[in-house]
């Protein structure tokens, strides 16, 4: 087996043991993303030098014995989150030549565990998309069918985590970023309670909605993951103050006593058959580890879309507006007036899904409209929170899917915005309501494409989705698969 095919878990028993160096392990990596990545297009950075230089450092810290988790792994990181001295773009123009002075708090802590920043990944532009195709500089491609996408906004941090480019990446999630791309890349992805994970350094796009989470090989390595970067922070208000459990204790077999609830909403017209199977495969592996197996309903779930794209935009016009060619960031250089200046360098420094999501958000914002959109969507919003509770007061957690269809073709929906927005249909209603969610690789389509189970637990009991998402992965038994990319 090469390094680069190893989990975070088994790399870490290596490194301990000394018959790998991180050196090895980050070298083997760096040499995988040169082999595949003229084809994924996942890294819009790799930062080879510096990787190496943290490698050498992690192999001294483990010779001192005072290694911690992730010393000496591998990671790569979405172009959003803010890397000192390195480029963040957030796949926009806008920002094409901005270095941010400080990390990002997840960064910090990830240095701070010694482990190793291969560099910085595509995602669609202010991670506004699904597909990651609004990216300004490359498309990345899903590496088990290339010519297909590998989802949004997250789609650089999955195809690079499932083109074995590297062991783990963090990603952020404000109506499924994460989870969406995650299912059609088949590995792990979560996204965390709102406020247990630090989003301060994170680029915004709707406040209220984006929480960082990571997109791992497996359900360990998640846990792994998560214990790293959750915690209290003071630089973000929106942080909770509360103690952080070891999530990999939650890994444990068996399922007795757990109650797993299946939202009839989420199985209605609209869901691809191969989904569905997978999923009802899904439910009958919880209910073999000793679950019970319960139907609940979530009835306001046929609002998430419209409330989630008035909210998401709203808060993106307003968090956008600083982008105006006068601070940082892009400007047009050749207008003669401050007025011409303005309209110019957003008319070129956004993408078309930026402006169309900026105009939206603008509007629902505008006076004589405020009360009609914006306020009555956060209304609906408490209302599907209130769907939720009842919801868990019958459950531990909730099983589904996590997209209504396997990958689809690049440009396949470039020329209809609805129906992309309508690929995140399952995921929205998890950001609205600021639970935790995880998906979970649970099969392939018949074209070899892969399809994640989606698990939704109640807010900061992420404990619950790991017991549940272990015993699913391990009672699902899927064979060792790897993607068919050149040198796979």
């Amino acid at each position: 087996m090469n390094p680069y095919e190893l989990t975070i878990a088994e790399a870490t028993k290596q490194l301990a043991a000394r018959s790998l160096s991180s050196r090895e392990l980050t070298e083997s990596c760096l040499e995988r993303i040169e082999a595949v990545d003229t084809k994924v297009k996942a890294f819009l950075v790799v930062n080879a030098e510096q990787a190496l230089s943290q490698a050498d450092e992690a192999d001294k810290i483990r010779a001192c014995g005072e290694a911690k988790p992730l010393c000496g792994i591998p990671l790569s990181l979405k172009d959003l989150l803010c890397t000192k001295g390195v480029a963040t773009t957030c796949g926009s123009r806008m920002l094409e030549n901005f270095i941010p002075p400080y990390d990002a708090t997840v960064v910090e802590k990830l240095k701070g565990q010694g482990a190793v920043l291969l560099g910085k990944v595509a995602m669609d532009e202010f991670a506004m998309g699904s597909t990651s195709e609004s990216c300004a500089f490359r498309v990345p491609e899903n590496p088990w069918k290339l010519g297909f996408v590998s989802g949004g906004s997250s789609g650089g941090s999955a195809a690079s985590v499932a083109a074995l480019e590297c062991l783990a990446s963090l990603g952020s999630d404000t109506g499924g970023s994460i989870r969406q791309p995650a299912s059609l890349c088949g590995i792990v992805g979560m996204k965390p309670t709102y406020g247990l994970v630090s989003r301060y350094g994170l680029v915004a796009f709707a406040s209220s909605l984006d929480q960082i989470g990571p997109l791992t090989r497996d359900v360990t390595d998640c846990a792994l993951m998560m214990n790293a970067i959750s915690g209290y922070d003071a630089k973000d208000s929106t942080s909770v103050r509360q103690e952080t459990p070891d999530f990999t204790a939650s890994l444990s077999k068996g399922l007795q006593g757990m109650r797993v609830g299946v939202p009839r909403e989420y199985f209605g017209e609209g869901l691809d058959p191969e989904v569905r199977a997978v999923v009802i495969h899904g439910i009958e592996v919880l209910r073999d580890a000793g679950a019970e197996i319960i139907e609940v309903s979530l009835p306001r779930t046929d609002y998430c879309v419209a409330v989630y794209y008035l909210i998401a935009t709203a808060e993106a016009s307003s968090n956008l507006a600083r982008y105006d060619g006068v601070s940082y960031g892009f400007r047009d250089m050749e207008v003669k007036s401050l007025m011409e200046m303005y309209k110019e360098t957003r008319s070129q420094g956004f993408g078309a899904e930026v402006k169309r999501r900026i105009l939206i958000g603008t509007y629902a914002l505008s006076a004589g409209y405020y009360d009609a959109y914006y306020k009555k969507a956060s209304q609906v919003r408490t209302l599907i929170l209130n769907d939720f509770n009842r919801a868990f007061e019958q459950c531990d957690v909730l099983i589904s899917p996590v997209v209504p269809t396997p990958a689809w073709k690049i440009g396949e929906k470039a020329d209809n915005p609805l129906a992309m927005y309508l690929s995140d249909v399952l995921t929205i209603s998890a950001n609205l309501a600021g639970i935790p969610g995880i998906s979970v690789p649970g099969g392939f389509s018949r074209e070899g494409l892969p399809i994640g189970i989606q698990l939704q637990g109640a807010h900061f009991r992420e404990d619950s989705l790991f017991k549940v998402a272990y015993n699913l992965e391990r009672g699902l038994k899927l064979p060792p698969q790897r993607p068919g990319i050149s040198g796979a």
